[in-house]
């Protein structure tokens, strides 16, 4: 087994492609994002007998409680041969040690269940303290059917609505601008503070954004009523599906209005043109958390039908005693948020 660095981007994408995750950040392009947004970053590939079996792309956050290396969504192996993932645990250990950062952190797309836990666990991982950095709870739309048939499965009320924005006369723009997130952005400032998450930067959303848009994966959708912006989101297309990666509106003296309902049918409509299977949704709150600040956003996107994928819990792997206090101040940041 051996492990070092991918440069070539087409043994890259070939696989990643192969593995068809459900997850954009494990791309060459959301690589490429972070390191125009200045982080060290790693894309790593597991080997055997000159043979791909793996890959996981790690990039380095620099924070002033202590730096950590981050694989988000990742790595892309088979959870059915651990092997792979144990050499690679040991490859991160060194290679944190050589980066002198306090911790890893692995947010990954392995089932959540008891035997995932256990394989972490013997790897000397715990669990981490916050609830997700990237979504460990996501609800997905099966689009590869007739249009006839997606509506028919909705809830009635969010058919309903969809139906009523069109009546009321919203109507739907795209745009593939980079110029145009400053439109997005504050608007997505207000939700933010609405919905009470931390919001990414503008230069974050913007450096994504053009990035992925200069292979036709990326698009942003706006919602007007008589001509005034009341709703938009930022769309993903990639590894076979449509990603809802950021969302925004603003609260309506018209709070009858149902825009957002008719802008994610319209990008419904947009990914089966490219023909793409799937809708990801991104993250909703825990089945059983009734008062997690997602909850209302989650009632709205299991509306349009799905099924949810649950992953395993973000997992810490501790290098340096600098890392608790990291892990204190999270834990008390994830009790004031209610998460």
């Amino acid at each position: 087994m051996e492990i070092k660095e991918i440069i070539d981007e087409k043994v890259w994408q070939d696989f990643e492609g192969s593995c068809a995750p459900h997850t954009f950040l494990q791309t060459w392009e959301w690589g490429a994002a972070q390191e125009l947004l200045g982080h060290k970053i790693f894309r790593l590939g597991i080997f055997e007998k000159g043979n791909i079996r793996g890959t996981a792309f790690v990039y380095r956050i620099n924070a002033r409680r202590g730096s950590f290396l981050f694989c988000p969504h990742g790595p892309s192996v088979s959870w059915q041969d651990p092997e792979d993932f144990r050499a690679l645990a040991g490859h991160l250990r060194a290679l944190a040690k050589k980066e002198k950062v306090s911790f890893i952190r692995v947010s990954s797309l392995a089932p959540d269940t008891e035997e995932m836990g256990k394989l972490f666990k013997t790897e000397g991982f715990i669990p981490a303290p916050v609830h997700m950095m990237h979504p460990e709870n996501a609800w997905i739309l099966n689009i590869n059917r007739p249009e006839e048939e997606i509506l028919g499965a909705m809830k009635k009320r969010t058919r309903y609505s969809i139906r009523k924005a069109e009546k009321d006369g919203i109507k739907i723009t795209t745009s593939a601008n980079p110029e145009d997130v400053k439109l997005f952005y504050g608007m997505y400032l207000e939700t933010a503070k609405r919905q009470k998450f931390i919001p990414f930067s503008e230069s974050y959303i913007r450096r994504e954004f053009e990035i992925f848009k200069n292979n036709n994966k990326a698009l942003m959708f706006f919602a007007y009523f008589k001509g005034k912006l009341i709703s938009a989101a930022v769309i993903i297309f990639s590894s076979g599906m449509a990603f809802y990666h950021h969302g925004a509106s603003i609260r309506s003296d018209n709070s009858g209005l149902t825009a957002s309902e008719l802008l994610q049918w319209n990008v419904i409509l947009e990914a089966r043109r490219r023909g793409l299977k799937n809708y990801n949704f991104w993250g909703i709150a825990p089945e059983n958390a009734k008062k997690h600040p997602w909850r209302g956003l989650t009632i709205f996107k299991k509306g349009f039908g799905g099924r949810a994928e649950n992953y395993l819990h973000a997992q810490d792997l501790v290098i340096s005693p600098k890392y608790w206090l990291n892990y204190v101040v999270e834990t008390l940041r994830r009790v004031k948020r209610g998460y």
